[in-house]
């Protein structure tokens, strides 16, 4: 099963998505918007620069533990992922992002 993106909103009413995996699995989550457009676009970046591996940002947090954040060519940041045990799963959370961040699927939950 291919991965969707979720497009819902927080109890200030702001907007946010996740991109899920075929899984139901959360793999990348992003900032939270005013505007459901703003939020609707930031899928869209999704979308065009999940490909492009040199769009992620690869980090260690101060606790030792890698995640990664995915850039728009304007290099802001468009989505991040939770704290990984490993670098081997961080990076298998990447190959995720781009096996399924491409998906034209939207389940809107505003």
């Amino acid at each position: 099963m291919a991965g969707w993106f979720e497009l819902g909103k927080s109890s200030d009413g702001q907007f946010r998505f996740v991109l899920k995996a075929g899984n139901g699995e959360i793999i990348l989550t992003s900032e939270l918007y005013k505007a459901k457009s703003s939020a609707e676009a930031g899928i869209t970046s999704v979308q065009t620069n999940c490909a492009i591996d040199d769009r992620y940002e690869r980090k260690t947090s101060t606790n030792g533990k890698p995640y990664f954040n995915l850039k728009a060519a304007n290099s802001q940041v468009i989505g991040t992922i939770q704290m990984h045990a490993s670098v081997a799963s961080r990076d298998e959370g990447i190959t995720s992002v781009k096996s399924n961040g491409s998906t034209k699927t939207i389940k809107d939950n505003t």
